[in-house]
Formats: C-alpha cells, structure tokens, sequence
C-alpha cells in the first residue's frame, strides 16, 4: 500500500470523526443549558476536556475547525449561508449559528463551513 494514500485516509477519518465530535458537542451544550446549575457542573469539565482533546488532535495533524459564530457576515467568507434568500442586499447580517464549522490545514481551506444568518440589529 501507498504510505501517502494511508496518510491521507487517517487524515480523512480525523476529521470526520472530528465533525461528529463538534456536532455532539454542540448538541451537548443544548442539552447542559437545561440542567440545573449543580448538575450542568458535573458535566462542564468534561464537556471542555471533550473539545480540548478534538482540538488537540486536530492540531497534531496540521488541522483545525473554525467557528465565524457571532461574528459579522462577510460574503467572501468560507462559508455557505443557507438562509441568505430571506435577507435584503442591504441588511447588515451576523452567523448566528454555525450548522458545520470551517475546516483549515497548514495549507488553507480543507472545507467551507455551512451558516445560519440573522441581522445585526436582532
């Protein structure tokens, strides 16, 4: 077998596993925002070790996800805004919610990211 083509699919594999990884943590969070404050303190630390230890794996292979939440919208940004169409030219808009987050490595952009809009004003 091909070292490079084995590289290459335990690259792949990664950041796969690395997407499932923050889609369950996003998912995670929700789902510690409707405990009790006592209770979503057990799950915290290991919620934060959870997405230190993708970060770090990541960062081992020359990769990294990035998130635009929060941040003003920019149409040259790598990202697709799947509710552009509800919006005006003119309206001044924020990613509210990253639906897949950016995928970069040492070289730039593995993978565009996917967004949901809202203006800014809201």
């Amino acid at each position: 077998m091909d070292d490079c083509a084995d590289v290459k699919r335990a690259d792949t594999a990664l950041l796969e596993l690395a997407l499932e990884g923050w889609r369950f943590q996003k998912l995670f969070t929700r789902a510690m925002s409707k405990l009790d404050a006592g209770e979503s303190l057990r799950f915290a630390n290991q919620h934060r070790y959870f997405v230190k230890r993708i970060s770090e794996c990541l960062h081992a292979a020359g990769m990294q996800l990035v998130s635009l939440e929060g941040q003003p919208y920019d149409v040259g940004a790598a990202v697709t805004a799947i509710n552009i169409a509800d919006f005006g030219p003119d309206d001044e808009l924020v990613v509210d919610q990253m639906i897949e987050p950016i995928v970069m490595n040492t070289s730039g952009l593995l993978r565009a990211g996917t967004v949901m809009l809202r203006k800014a004003d809201q």
